[in-house]
Parts: C-alpha cells; structure tokens; sequence
C-alpha cells in the first residue's frame, strides 16, 4: 500500500492539483481542507504600492472590479501573479523569495515615504507589515477574506492518532491551528501529535515552522521555495529516505 501524506489545502482547484502531484509522486493523497474563505466585500485603497499575498486575494478583487490606477502592483508568487494576470492587471513586482520575508527585501528600497496598500486575508503575518513601516511606508492593510476552517474537517487527525498517516504538508500557520483544533474537537489531538512526529512532516516558511514546532510538532522538510510542488516533493524524498 503507498504512504498516506495528508493536504491540507483549500477545498477548490488547489486540493485538487495537490491531490494529483502527490499521486504522480506515487503516494496516497489524503485530501483534508483545512481552510475556507469567506470574502469580506472590501477592496483595496488607492496607494502607490498595491500587495497581494495570495491568488484567492486576486480573484477577490477581480470579482469585485477593483482598478489599481497608477499603482504599483505587488505579487508575492507566481501563482498570485497568475491569477492577477489572468484577471486584465498588469504585475509590476515579484520577489525572488515568495514570503513575506521576500516582499519586505523587495520593497525596503523603494518605498520610504510612499503609502502602501497590503491586501489579504485576516491571518496574515504581521513581519510584512512591520517590515514596510521600518523601511518607513506608509501602510495600511485590507482584509478581503476570513479564513475558516470547514465544517468536517480532521479525517487526516484521525488517521495521525491511529498511526495511519505516513506524512503532511502544512502551508500556512493558521493550516496546523486548525489541524490541531480538528483533532481536538474528535478528542485525539494529543495522539494525533505523537502520530505527526513519527510521520514526515514537511510546512512551507519559517512562521508556520515556528508555530508547528511551539505547538508539539517536529518538522522534517522546510524547502528553500515556498511553492506546494517544492514542499510535496521534498516531503515525499524524505518520506522515501526512511
């Protein structure tokens, strides 16, 4: 029987591509949506610098028929960048690293005295934003989606208590919260921790490296590009060295 690796991606086209790369790489996907969006209906103010952190941010504001004027628009990934793309707006800037972290050494530069739009979801990580006040931005954030966790969610808990999940690939912080709080609402979160760290347990960016570790869980693979493809092979050429 192949590995089990559990994703924890949003129910859409996302879980979807998840699911098949990890099939191609010749394991069991256990596909397990740990994230939901729930669109706020707001769209980013005029600034001169706009930044999106994610392609569901994109969407959003294509949907709602956002302009972005003469602003710079600032991507954080190449999927990000994609869906803007496809959506009429022209990509201005795109960090070599796709994180926060990135965006700031991308933008330190160029943006002391200008206002600068961050839009994104209500759990994004505050190092972008102080980042760009230090290299002294003006910036303000627009939340244009809520994160939730599903109702249903935590097959891949069940399995981890049982001994059942071979490997995970955590994208986010808020992705092991919820993971965490699944297992916690069917009673076996402290199994399914012990389950985790006898897994592969592979996250993309350090935040969410931090947040698995503070919270119980050892991480084995946190690849140099924040990409899911990077994080699924990388986890499953781990998972393959055991």
């Amino acid at each position: 029987m192949s590995e089990r690796v559990a994703v924890f991606r949003p129910d859409d086209e996302r879980i979807e591509d998840a699911r098949r790369l990890l099939t191609d790489l010749g394991v069991d996907p256990i596909a397990d949506p740990m994230l939901a969006v729930e669109a706020t209906g707001a769209t980013p103010r005029d600034a001169e610098y706009v930044v999106f952190t994610s392609k569901t941010g994109a969407e959003l504001v294509a949907d709602a028929g956002w302009g972005p004027g003469d602003a710079t628009v600032v991507a954080i990934g190449p999927r990000t960048a994609e869906a803007l793309e496809a959506a009429g707006y022209a990509v201005d800037l795109l960090p070599e690293e796709y994180s926060s972290t990135g965006l700031v050494e991308l933008l330190a530069d160029r943006v002391a005295g200008a206002t600068v739009e961050v839009a994104r979801s209500d759990h994004g990580s505050d190092v972008l934003l102080d980042g760009l006040r230090d290299a002294g931005a003006d910036v303000h954030e627009t939340v244009l989606y809520r994160l939730v966790r599903p109702d249903g969610s935590g097959k891949s808990a069940t399995l981890a208590a049982e001994g059942d999940l071979d490997g995970a690939c955590f994208t986010s912080s808020l992705t092991v919260e919820h993971f965490l709080d699944a297992a916690a609402e069917r009673g076996v979160r402290d199994a399914a921790i012990r389950g985790l760290n006898d897994a592969v347990v592979g996250v993309i960016g350090e935040p969410t490296r931090e947040t698995a570790t503070d919270l119980g869980i050892d991480v084995d693979v946190v690849p140099a590009e924040a990409t899911f493809e990077a994080l699924a092979r990388e986890t499953v050429e781990r998972l393959r060295e055991r």
